[in-house]
């Protein structure tokens, strides 16, 4: 390594703490090079995603409940202009605050207008849609008939995601978000553990492409799922023992919302394959924010705290049933999501 004179090491102690404190701000750009000869771009190289889950049912509710009305609300700028107007604070949240935005909406004032003095609402707008932009809208789906005999088709707007955990499968969980992890190395955890049974059905939260399957020395077998507008990578690890996936999937499958992926288990923490050194079963359920692709792996990843988006999904889960001679799970009720390309 060079030796650094006076000079170059004040520069360089200068330009480490700006960058520091353009990191903690949750409001940092990342400008990097494109190709040779092209400009420069820039993009968000960090989210801290404190919205709790109190405040995302209610922005969702009067996204659904405004769809029949002549003013339609969008939770996505709801969201954003209450985290531009606390700073990203939301310990003081009451549902009365998106009541308020609401009425004063409805009103006849635009978002446009509201957000026109807010310094960060474009960032925080930006943020937000990349986590959120894939769960509300239309879609087709089929329900049970009434009678009880066959399903039908039905066109609804609202939540298109499902739970991770197929219904009718308890689970257990709590904000263990940014905890120590010791094995290998001391670092960060980087998703959220769901404790359930061995052997319990994986869903997939959203439609998109399986980008990674097989083992993990940490995640044991796990499977990587990038959403349709490529912005989420969805990371499922620990699954089960000798039986972790659904067996016609690969990498390059294309899954919808509310597939059954895997089985829940307890592998992982071991360099050799299909070893259960987690004492606990869970699936570990993690949520990778890409704006650009320089981001997918690298030091500098954006993982965001799932917690409040699983508690939102609590009561949308996917209905599995079991093949008796393949042994695999499949989901009862198919979907169909024209934004996600599948049609």
């Amino acid at each position: 390594m060079p030796i650094l004179n006076r000079k170059q090491k004040l520069m360089f102690t200068v330009f480490f703490l700006l960058a520091c404190v353009f990191a903690a701000s949750g409001t940092a750009f990342c400008t990097q090079p494109e190709n040779e000869g092209e400009k420069s771009r820039s993009f968000i190289k960090w989210v801290d995603f404190k919205v709790p889950y109190e405040a995302l049912n209610k922005a969702m509710k009067l996204d659904i409940e405004s769809q029949d009305q002549n003013i339609k609300l969008d939770w996505i700028e709801m969201l954003a202009y209450l985290a531009s107007k606390n700073g990203n604070n939301f310990k003081n949240y009451k549902d009365k605050q998106l009541t308020d935005l609401a009425a004063m909406l409805k009103s006849g004032k635009t978002i446009d207008d509201l957000t026109k003095s807010m310094k960060h609402y474009a960032y925080y707008h930006e943020a937000f849609t990349a986590v959120l932009s894939g769960f509300l809208g239309e879609y087709d789906i089929e329900v049970p008939n009434d009678d009880g005999e066959g399903k039908h088709w039905e066109h609804r707007y609202g939540l298109k995601v499902f739970s991770p955990i197929a219904k009718g499968y308890p689970y257990n969980h709590f904000d263990d978000f940014g905890s120590d992890r010791s094995y290998g190395f001391s670092r960060t955890h980087l998703g959220n553990d769901i404790m359930g049974s061995v052997g319990t059905p994986i869903i997939a939260v959203e439609g998109g492409t399986v980008e990674a399957m097989g083992w993990n020395q940490y995640g044991g077998w796990r499977i990587g799922i990038r959403s349709h507008d490529q912005k989420r990578y969805y990371y499922y690890a620990h699954l089960r023992k000798n039986f972790p996936y659904r067996k016609d999937l690969k990498e390059g499958s294309i899954v919808k919302a509310g597939d059954v992926i895997g089985y829940l288990g307890r592998t992982g923490y071991s360099r050799k394959e299909n070893v259960n050194n987690i004492k606990t079963s869970h699936l570990h359920f993690g949520m990778q924010l890409i704006f650009d692709e320089s981001q997918k792996e690298c030091l500098s990843e954006i993982w965001i705290d799932v917690y409040p988006i699983i508690k939102l999904l609590s009561n949308h889960r996917s209905a599995v049933v079991k093949n008796p001679e393949t042994k695999d799970y499949h989901r009862v009720y198919d979907i169909c999501d024209p934004a996600g390309g599948q049609e």
